[in-house]
């Protein structure tokens, strides 16, 4: 099997790695960098609870190989606090009750800091577009939606 030796940005820290080519970079977070919040649900693309911000955009993790982001800047569910302070949208979820059992949390926080990074204050129809892949299967999304709602108005 063909190694490759990468460099990215993962939450502002410079990580140096040698990868198979068939590892996805869900399991170089996970397995390599040992950053658990990164969720596998699903690993087809499906559920979104992997999703982390490459490159300023939300991708579905288990489905972009980690060879192809060399000199990419990653950003996982741990990076969104700062110096002990939690990212408004991981507040505001915590206040408006969008968390129950947690699995898809991670991935949700990413596609909502993601919205909210390109557009500070969306429509309702902007935050639904927007987290369409993140399945939940416990909150029924509205304390979600609302959490998002409630982030951007912080925001601004």
């Amino acid at each position: 099997m063909a190694f490759h030796r990468i460099t990215l940005t993962v939450n502002g820290e410079i990580e140096l790695v040698d990868v198979p080519s068939n590892m996805t970079l869900l399991q170089l977070l996970r397995d390599k960098l040992v950053l658990t919040g990164t969720k596998n649900g699903c690993a087809a693309g499906e559920c979104g609870a992997c999703t982390v911000i490459l490159d300023g955009e939300p991708v579905n993790s288990c489905m972009v190989l980690a060879a192809e982001c060399d000199g990419a800047q990653v950003i996982t569910v741990e990076g969104l606090a700062h110096d002990g302070t939690l990212d408004p949208v991981q507040e505001t979820i915590i206040e408006q009750g969008g968390v129950q059992c947690g699995f898809c949390t991670p991935g949700i926080l990413i596609s909502a800091r993601a919205l909210l990074d390109r557009n500070v204050d969306p429509s309702d129809y902007e935050i639904r577009d927007a987290l369409v892949g993140n399945l939940c299967r416990c909150t029924g999304y509205l304390r979600i939606i609302d959490a998002v709602r409630e982030a951007a108005s912080r925001a601004s």
